[in-house]
């Protein structure tokens, strides 16, 4: 089983009884247990539900689903159990961000959350209801696996004993990877703009101090962060590191849940903040986001200071709006992409490493290599068009702050796609080993798991051709 496929079946076992409800309630299936694994049943109508959603997700089960599929829900029921003994914890704060990532991201699909009112014939309260017990019994089971798997390892000798004799057409295909230097300029809100913000703020805070509205209910109406919004702004218990530093001097800062905190800028626009309640280092707030717009004025202006910069860098020459700055002593040669990210980027994340863009890969990992897939879409786009040590010309994009910034890049290097060897692509060809024996320890433990658990197959499904060994006694 490869990892794509563990991934796509543990989002899809966890959805049965979401997708089930549907299915039953056109009473169109007749329940059957068809599997018992320890305590747990496995019923017929489980089967289709996954059946449905595998096809909805372009799913594709090795060999004949109606084997496949129970004996997949099987091996997820055996995690789950075990997750439950290891004491394997979700927080709720995860729970409500992965279901509301998930609702936001069905919404997207299907166009408005009417139409996914419509198709689940349920309000969306009632469809997030549902959700949150499959979403948590998802992370347990993957909690549980990375249990299982985190103390394999791999050295560079057996990563080279790996591939020593592996045929040409089985070493694994690197796509083309690209570094990618930025300068990035937020242009200019207008202060109109921001007394705006802050003037719908103070009505907000008005408005609860005089009773006439709930904060909860003017979050959920007005609040631009759309991970909190529907829970009527409310952050579950969070650390202060965890928070923007303005943010949290704010929120650490209330003592009376009664009482609605001073108009607060973030990195990510204009707060107003509400206690809930406090646990240790931790505290629990909701609060309103307001983000002042960006006027097409502001934009342009930016754009074209960018155009500026970018081309001083091409020409090597030091521009004019930095010449009254330069100490005459220290006469820059030659202007630099370089130079341009030390005085001009707005960027905090690159701007002390020369622009230079880095991707967070799993398990903490950071590389400045790029797949074009995993850039941000505008980024991607221009950086195709690249020659190495080109600079782009300006654009305008959304950062992952939700605000509106102007940019340039330069590509650094490109790599293009070819197979994999072990003195350039190492980290790729480890991964590949460690993939391997996670997924073979997963594997063992479950042959392990299903001697020691009692099942009980109907007898249709006796003659299955299984994944995993010992099913049939």
């Amino acid at each position: 089983m490869n990892k794509r496929f563990l991934v796509i079946l543990v989002s899809l076992v966890t959805l049965v009884s979401f997708a089930k409800a549907q299915k039953d309630s056109l009473g169109t299936v007749v329940d059957e247990v068809i599997w018992v694994v320890g305590d747990e049943a496995i019923l017929k109508s489980d089967v289709e539900a996954m059946r449905i959603e595998g096809q909805q997700e372009g799913m594709r089960w090795n060999g004949d689903p109606d084997c496949a599929i129970p004996e997949q829900i099987a091996v997820q029921k055996l995690f789950l159990n075990q997750a439950i003994i290891d004491s394997i914890e979700v927080t709720e704060a995860e729970i409500s961000q992965g279901v509301e990532q998930y609702l936001e991201n069905m919404i997207s699909m299907i166009g408005s959350r009417e139409k996914l009112e419509e198709y689940h014939k349920k309000n969306i309260s009632q469809i997030r209801a549902d959700l949150r017990e499959s979403y948590r019994e998802r992370q347990m089971v993957q909690g549980m696996q990375k249990k299982l798997v985190a103390d394999i390892t791999v050295t560079p000798a057996e990563v080279r004993r790996y591939f020593k004799d592996m045929p040409q057409d089985s070493i694994p295909f690197v796509p083309t990877e690209v570094e990618v230097q930025i300068i990035t300029l937020q242009p200019r809100i207008e202060q109109e703009e921001i007394n705006r913000v802050k003037e719908e703020l103070r009505d907000y805070t008005n408005r609860i101090n005089k009773g006439d509205a709930t904060f909860p209910t003017l979050a959920r109406l007005y609040s631009e962060d759309p991970g909190t919004a529907r829970r009527g702004g409310e952050l579950d218990y969070t650390g202060r590191g965890m928070l923007d530093p303005a943010f949290a001097n704010v929120a650490f800062g209330l003592t009376d849940p009664k009482k609605v905190s001073k108009i607060v800028e973030s990195e990510f626009g204009f707060h107003i903040i509400q206690l809930i309640d406090k646990r240790g280092d931790k505290v629990k707030v909701r609060h309103i986001l307001r983000k002042p717009v960006v006027s097409d004025d502001a934009v342009k202006l930016a754009l074209a200071r960018l155009d500026t910069v970018a081309t001083a860098i091409r020409q090597g020459v030091v521009p004019d709006m930095l010449k009254a700055f330069m100490n005459p002593e220290k006469p820059i040669e030659k202007f630099t992409f370089e130079d341009a990210v030390s005085v001009f980027s707005d960027d905090k994340d690159t701007r002390n490493n020369n622009g230079l863009m880095f991707n967070v890969l799993q398990e903490g990992q950071r590389t400045s290599r790029f797949k074009l897939a995993d850039l941000p879409a505008e980024v991607a786009k221009t950086v195709e068009t690249l020659q190495i040590g080109e600079v782009s010309q300006p654009f305008q994009m959304i950062n992952e702050r939700g605000k509106t910034v102007c940019a340039v890049v330069k590509l650094k290097n490109r790599t293009e796609g070819h197979k994999a060897t072990i003195t350039e692509d190492f980290q790729v060809l480890k991964n590949v080993v460690l993939a391997k024996r996670r997924e073979q320890a997963i594997h063992d433990w479950v042959v392990k798991r299903i001697k020691s658990t009692y099942v009980r197959i109907n007898e249709d499904y006796r003659n299955c051709k299984f994944e995993y060994e010992g099913w049939v006694r």
